[in-house]
């Protein structure tokens, strides 16, 4: 699939692992960090009006309530940018990046869509050719000329099967994926997922598994389109005229199979994404921060579990948990479903549709000592304040289950029928 779209894209019949193409984008995507300095770059080094304006979008979502005077300088220079050079801007309170790139349309299959996210990846899951590049490529190639160049990766196929147990989640399986295959140990390649384990998830749970692929190492990540992919693409705007690319099904040299039957739930435990222990490891362990939010959280499904681990029930009074939909669109959908006042009654707060306490820009900074689980993608020392505090990553049913007992639960051990 990434060979056939880097081809088309090159104007060339065919392409090889090794090949280095310079391709034609369809879709640029910043935040308000990486779009400061981007715009920056490109007046000062580039300049001239963009030729493809339309390709360009921006998304608030890590400064999404500024604190300070600066922050609020630089959400102010990007406007001015946006409105100047034409490009399209989702304002604060929008959602996160790729919650709102996908749900606007404007990742669809077939298309190379680049970013200064690391996580940019995750839009493989639509069928889309999605990888991270760096500010300075977007200012140089991709804003002045629609371009970038790329080495074709080769292909590795991640085939998962079996049946998940009681009280585990596609989430638990996509942090045992990382341990198992270890991080950094499939650099610069192109991962396929798939398996029998995988074509039964529903579209928001395949896309907790390209979200990974820089943590691996990997240059991209899909889930080759099938009718799940069509379904969901037909309630995009502009989804019923996209073009779906797949795959030959030619053999596939890299192989590595999985079975999930025997998985329980997992946590990944700093300092890095890769540190995932079973969940019974780690029962026990203080935590005075919950969260539900980031580019692996948000979803509401996210919020649909960690209700059925709340309902009727009041968290720790000792932890704090941080609610964060992932778009305008999830927050509207938690609404109807009556989840919003379910989780507030809880004990839970709301904050604005955004990447959450990614980075401590707006909230979740931590002091020493104290620790956080949530569904987040980065658990770095320092990611969310003092180097000396501690995150935690994992399901919402477990990020839900330890914000009721003040330490880190097994969701088994705290479910609706166990109330």
């Amino acid at each position: 699939m990434v060979e056939k779209i880097l081809a088309r894209a090159s104007g060339r019949e065919s392409v090889s692992p090794g090949d280095v193409v310079v391709a034609d984008v369809d879709r640029l995507v910043m935040h308000d960090l990486s779009a400061y300095l981007t715009s920056k770059v490109y007046d000062n080094r580039i300049g001239g009006e963009l030729p493809h304006p339309e390709r360009v979008v921006t998304v608030f979502d890590h400064h999404f309530s500024p604190p300070t005077e600066h922050q609020a300088d630089v959400l102010n220079a990007n406007r001015e940018w946006t409105k100047r050079r034409g490009t399209r801007l989702f304002d604060c309170g929008s959602g996160n990046i790729h919650n709102v790139l996908m749900q606007h349309g404007l990742a669809l299959p077939g298309q190379i869509v680049v970013g200064s996210d690391s996580h940019t990846p995750v839009h493989g899951t639509v069928g889309a050719l999605a990888v991270a590049l760096g500010n300075d490529s977007h200012a140089g190639t991709v804003m002045p000329f629609g371009k970038a160049w790329f080495r074709v990766p080769e292909l590795v196929q991640i085939v998962l099967t079996g049946d998940l147990q009681p009280g585990v989640t596609p989430r638990d399986i996509a942090l045992w994926l990382v341990k198992e295959l270890g991080e950094g140990s499939v650099i610069y390649k192109a991962l396929e997922f798939t398996g029998e384990f995988i074509t039964r998830l529903d579209f928001w749970d395949r896309w907790l598994f390209p979200v990974l692929c820089v943590d691996l190492g990997a240059k991209c990540g899909y889930v080759e389109p099938d009718e799940v992919t069509r379904a969901f693409v037909e309630t995009l705007p502009g989804g019923r005229s996209a073009e779906i690319i797949n795959g030959d099904g030619d053999p596939v040299e890299d192989v590595r199979r999985f079975d999930v039957s025997g998985v329980g739930p997992q946590v990944a435990a700093p300092p890095t994404v890769g540190n995932v222990l079973d969940v019974a490891d780690l029962v026990g362990t203080p935590v005075q921060w919950t969260e539900l939010g980031g580019h692996s959280g948000g979803r509401l499904k996210d919020f649909v579990l960690a209700a059925e681990v709340l309902r009727g029930r009041r968290i720790h009074p000792d932890v704090r948990l941080n609610l964060v939909p992932g778009s305008r669109e999830v927050f509207r959908q938690a609404l109807e479903l009556g989840l919003v006042a379910e989780l507030h009654e809880a004990g839970g707060t709301w904050f604005p549709p955004s990447t959450g306490s990614n980075q401590m820009v707006n909230m979740g900074a931590m002091s020493a000592g104290e620790a956080m689980i949530s569904t987040h993608a980065r658990n770095f020392p320092g990611r969310n304040g003092s180097t000396k505090s501690s995150m935690y990553l994992a399901a919402a049913q477990t990020v839900a289950a330890s914000a009721l007992v003040g330490a880190i639960a097994d969701p088994r051990d705290h479910s609706a029928e166990e109330a």
